[in-house]
């Protein structure tokens, strides 16, 4: 047991370990490449990933909800910016800790800080590109599951956001170079140690409970926004009521919680937004309904129209720019054929005058004239 934890403990690249799943271990280094001397860290790169594949998935689908492309991708743009934004200023106002906002090095960042600030920053921004907001908010409760998935393996890359020791047992359970020197895990492994246990004292992956949540969360709601959705606005509140709820159970587990108080703030996020989303999903469910009259946007005329003009006017401008593109193509050849022709142009002529047959065929011309007249001249004598 010692033997293992100093041989992680001595190693400069950070080691992960599954004992009860595989022998062995993982070695991870948090720094992918340098960057003008400026490290670059896996956690970054991660969670960029997971904003772009997200991003892209959204844009793939904008015309299922009866949007258009390009004003969807303005809002999506300016919500990311505020989105991060917002998850830094939750991070920094609930950590128990002076942070520097701006240095990014850091500290990190809370996911409900950047879902709040991307909803704002997504909400002024529907009225100003005109989008249906309740539509919009379903593309992004789809993206932010895959974003989140796929983020929480930065946690696994940087060996935080795990759950309390337990006593070895936990099949799953993981230790790492950096988890084996958190207090509550080092105070466990004593008392395993005293007791003659000879297990390891291994931490909950929370990390990848919630990834597992994200992706198990996105597969259904992708198949419910296709063949079950009835009214704008319903994928948002299942994920805000799917996520919120998992994200106070997983909560539960983990020890590196921001507090407010004796009370975990994203527990208690978790727990009241699961309840609010409910009771919306209800009450919308029994008034939106089509004996209401309700029509979902996407089926609208407003929706349908506007995407066929959108349609029209980007078959317009292609249209126009392949045009001037064939234009611009015509007077850069034409110039050239041109010249080629001219160059070629040469003026060539067998035909030299005949001068002397000339001269003498009008020599013997003027003196029959001369001998007629003289004739003439005597016949009239």
């Amino acid at each position: 047991m010692n033997g293992m934890l100093n041989l992680l403990a001595e190693t400069v690249t950070d080691k992960i370990e599954f004992p009860n799943l595989f022998s062995g271990s993982i070695a991870i280094n948090r720094v992918a490449f340098n960057l003008f001397g400026m490290d670059v860290y896996w956690y970054g790169i991660i969670i960029a990933l997971g904003v772009i594949l997200a991003f892209i998935y959204a844009m793939k689908r904008t015309k299922q909800f009866g949007l258009i492309g390009d004003h969807v991708f303005d809002v999506v743009f300016v919500a990311i910016i505020f989105g991060f934004i917002g998850a830094r200023a939750y991070y920094c106002i609930f950590i128990n800790a002076e942070i520097n906002f701006f240095d990014l090095r850091h500290g990190g960042l809370a996911i409900y800080g950047g879902i709040i600030g991307a909803a704002l920053a997504a909400a002024v921004m529907c009225i100003i590109r005109k989008v249906k907001l309740p539509a919009l908010f379903d593309l992004g409760g789809l993206g932010l599951l895959i974003g989140q998935g796929i983020g929480r393996w930065g946690n696994f890359v940087n060996q935080e956001a795990y759950g309390a020791p337990t006593a070895g047992t936990l099949p799953w359970g993981m230790t790492g170079t950096i988890i084996i020197d958190d207090p509550l895990v080092v105070a466990m492994q004593n008392q395993l140690d005293k007791a003659g246990e000879g297990v390891y004292a291994l931490v909950h992956p929370c990390f990848l409970y919630e990834s597992l949540l994200c992706f198990v969360g996105f597969i259904l709601l992708h198949i419910w926004s296709k063949k079950l959705r009835t009214f704008d606005g319903e994928i948002f509140l299942l994920y805000v009521m799917w996520y919120g709820t998992g994200r106070a159970l997983i909560e539960g587990l983990r020890t590196d919680s921001l507090m407010l108080g004796d009370i975990r703030v994203s527990q208690l996020v978790g727990i009241v937004s699961a309840v609010v989303a409910l009771g919306l999903l209800i009450f919308f469910k029994l008034k939106l309904t089509k004996k209401n009259g309700y029509v979902i946007y996407c089926e609208t005329a407003e929706s349908k129209e506007r995407l066929e003009a959108y349609e029209l006017r980007q078959t317009i401008l292609e249209e126009k720019a392949k045009a001037k593109k064939a234009m611009k193509k015509a007077e850069e050849i034409a110039p050239s054929i041109l010249a080629e022709g001219t160059e070629d142009i040469t003026i060539e002529s067998d035909y030299v005058p005949d001068t002397e047959n000339k001269s003498e065929e009008s020599d013997g011309e003027e003196t029959e004239e001369t001998e007629e007249s003289e004739d003439s001249d005597t016949e009239n004598e």
